[in-house]
């Protein structure tokens, strides 16, 4: 429904700057897909990412408690098994390990969506990652927070010779727009532009010392890159638009038939009652309808985001 609401709602374009070989792999290999974390909807763009190749149903992603108890949402996930982590690696390591090795036999095809960061970068947490970077010897990111490397080693780790790649994903928006899910939700239309980089599997090291030191390089990279695309406003790929499916758009028509006419039915049926204890009975479950997808839309929006990474006595990186 999410991704419709961007499709087929919204009508936000989302260009695809990849290599032409590559393009033709996606969606027939499983695979780890890296994500940047600086926008309210890069998840959602995330999922249309999955959803253009057909594997949005078997997409799994690495992602805080906390979500696992948003209603409905959270719950669904729970049984799609998504890997939940508590962001505190000693309790989060074997319960980890233990989600991504139950992927190793998955019967379809999937992707494995991570955010390296671990947050959403803010102004704050980037100045005390990069403390952290000081600290440590490391060169300074400036569109980035340093990679929490502990995570990524386990899932290449738990997941080598069943994931074919891991796909570099760099998001951004055209014309300096500041894209939040509230304005998806008015209809608000927002230009994407993602590149993704195939990386051999094989490319990545088997020592989580030099896996690390792996992703501190790419993140290096990354930076550079972002660099490249706030100077020239795109990326030195081939732009392609992969086509729009009707997926999306159908399940939602069905679930939205199905389930607003009994809704509209029994509206009807208590204003026709006539009783006031009924009618404010509805008033207030559609008030605390409203509250409630209210509150779940702030969970995306970076000023109301986790103060994870803000503390600078919890910057052990990972």
């Amino acid at each position: 429904e999410m991704v419709m609401l961007l499709e087929w709602w919204s009508g936000t374009d989302c260009t695809l700057y990849t290599d032409p070989e590559s393009y033709h792999k996606y969606g027939k290999e499983n695979a780890i897909v890296i994500l940047n974390h600086n926008f309210e909807i890069d998840f959602l763009c995330g999922w249309n990412f999955c959803e253009r190749f057909g594997v949005l149903g078997s997409s799994k992603v690495l992602a805080k408690k906390e979500l696992s108890y948003m209603p409905i949402i959270g719950w669904m996930w729970y049984f799609l098994e998504i890997v939940f982590c508590k962001r505190k690696w000693e309790e989060d390591r074997k319960t980890v390990m233990q989600k991504l090795l139950n992927l190793r036999d998955y019967p379809e095809n999937f992707w494995f969506l991570i955010h390296c960061e671990g947050t959403r970068f803010t102004e704050q947490k980037h100045q005390i990652s990069m403390q952290v970077a000081e600290a440590k010897g490391l060169p300074k990111l400036k569109y980035h927070l340093l990679p929490r490397t502990k995570g990524f080693a386990v899932t290449v780790q738990c997941l080598r010779n069943v994931v074919s790649a891991v796909y570099d994903s760099t998001l951004n928006f055209r014309n300096n727009e500041n894209p939040t899910l509230l304005g998806v939700l008015n209809g608000k239309k927002y230009h994407a532009d993602l590149y993704v980089g195939r990386i051999p599997l094989e490319e990545v090291p088997e020592d989580e010392q030099e896996c690390s030191n792996w992703l501190h390089k790419l993140y290096q990279e990354k930076d550079a890159f972002q660099e490249e695309y706030y100077r020239t406003g795109t990326y030195p790929a081939v732009p392609i638009v992969p086509p729009r499916r009707p997926w999306t758009l159908l399940n939602w028509l069905f679930w939205a038939l199905l389930l607003l006419y009994p809704l509209f039915k029994l509206l009807i049926n208590m204003i026709n009652s006539g009783s006031s204890l009924t009618l404010a009975s509805f008033a207030f479950v559609i008030v605390m309808a409203s509250v409630g997808v209210r509150w779940m839309i702030g969970v995306t929006e970076i000023n109301k985001g986790s103060t994870y990474g803000n503390n600078d006595n919890k910057q052990k990186q990972k």
